[in-house]
């Protein structure tokens, strides 16, 4: 895989020495099991895979390249880049202006942006629209594109089911940069609707089936639909694609569930199915597959707590969360700095997103075991002062030079 050039405070000589060693031992990535950091009184295991995933680091090169290589130019961002606070603020603090706010609000009116300005297009991808108006407007902005192939691999996926007479489904959180994106590229070749999680999905399996009258669909899923849907029309043929980020299992879950439908309404069988219903298993996200997978390989780890660390708008990142909650006591943290003392942290609820204070959430028990993770978007840099500093708190630090060297020296 294509190696990238990023600052090199976002690297962690520590993180990239484990790293390195289990890609050696496991070129396959067919071991899902934790790597194990032994500090004595405190046993950290990190997740096999964790960290900054191609389309992140695609996205940061050509960002700080396109800062780099246009010091007379001003650099606009449609949005966040990525959902890291600390690589957006790195962003802003090298000039670049941010046009709009993750959900979409304006902060800086495209009124403002001329012809001579270069406006970087964030890793989710933007909407058809946007894309136009930027072209008329003359401003740069398809060489600094930072859209992840993973999810432009969707909107070919989303392309090709189109070009066979099905709708499209897309599964994602309505809100998200990335599901509006997909969703515009999407209801541009076929009609399309979101469906945000499996409550949703069976309720619009109802209207495939006609249990539910076709008029409530505009109200039930309003704003989520493409312009001339036709409930009675456009529900006979599905394909499934996804934000990629969502959890892999519930994606797969949804699209079966679509299928059952479609094989009981219109008496199909695994020969006819695809007159009704196409296999779009491809569309999901490596690096979210790996992650996910990874967290369930390091849950199989008795342990007394994890901690989660990234963007507190990362979805892929808040599905990790999701994940480590379901076995044990889980604390999402953007940073180092969240972690108060041994006694205090501060904690982001992934559902709600409210912040909260924990006290005690070491056990007081010999040794502690800490299961750590991180999303996609964030530096291993982060990771490893997530590690100093809870090493700091058993008084074990000064050990960590000496465990990445077995790793350097293996």
């Amino acid at each position: 895989m294509k190696q990238f050039d990023v600052p090199t405070y976002y690297r962690s000589n520590l993180i990239s020495a484990i790293k390195n060693k289990r890609k050696q031992d496991d070129k396959l990535k067919k071991d899902f099991s934790p790597t194990l950091l032994d500090f004595g009184n405190l046993q950290i295991f990190l997740a096999r895979h964790f960290g900054f995933c191609y389309g992140v680091e695609n996205a940061i090169e050509i960002a700080f390249k396109t800062i780099e290589e246009n010091k007379d130019k001003q650099i606009y961002l449609l949005s966040e880049i990525i959902h890291n606070p600390k690589v957006n603020s790195d962003l802003k603090a090298n000039g670049v202006k941010f046009l709009q706010d993750t959900h979409g609000k304006q902060i800086i009116p495209f009124d403002d942006v001329n012809k001579d300005d270069i406006v970087l297009i964030p890793a989710f991808g933007t909407t058809l629209s946007i894309e136009s108006m930027l072209n008329k407007k003359g401003a740069s902005s398809e060489k600094f594109n930072t859209t992840c192939p993973f999810v432009e691999k969707v909107w070919n996926r989303g392309e090709q089911i189109a070009a066979k007479g099905y709708s499209i489904v897309v599964h994602g959180k309505p809100n998200h940069e990335e599901t509006r994106a997909t969703f515009s590229h999407a209801s541009s070749m076929a009609p399309t609707v979101i469906v945000n999680d499996m409550n949703e999905t069976i309720e619009l399996g109802k209207y495939i089936t006609g249990e539910k009258p076709a008029e409530q669909f505009y109200t039930e899923f309003e704003s989520r639909y493409s312009k001339g849907f036709d409930v009675k029309k456009d529900l006979q043929k599905l394909g499934v694609i996804n934000q990629t980020t969502q959890l892999a299992t519930d994606t797969q879950a949804i699209a079966d569930y679509l299928k059952n439908v479609m094989k009981k309404h219109y008496s199909l069988t695994a020969s006819t199915i695809a007159e009704h219903f196409a296999d779009t298993r491809d569309t999901l996200c490596y690096a979210t597959n790996d992650n996910q997978s990874a967290v369930n390989g390091m849950l199989g780890t008795p342990a007394d707590l994890a901690i989660v660390i990234g963007g507190y708008k990362s979805s892929n990142t808040s599905h990790l969360v999701e994940l480590c909650e379901r076995k044990l006591p889980t604390y999402f943290i953007e940073s180092a700095e969240k972690l108060i003392s041994k006694n205090e942290l501060i904690h982001c609820n992934w559902k709600t997103k409210e912040i909260s204070t924990v006290h005690n959430y070491f056990p007081e028990k010999k040794p502690v075991k800490v299961l750590i993770t991180s999303g996609a978007s964030c530096p291993d840099a982060l990771v490893e002062e997530v590690i100093r500093k809870v090493a700091g708190f058993f008084n074990v630090e000064n050990k960590i030079d000496e465990i990445a060297a077995t790793f350097y020296n293996a």
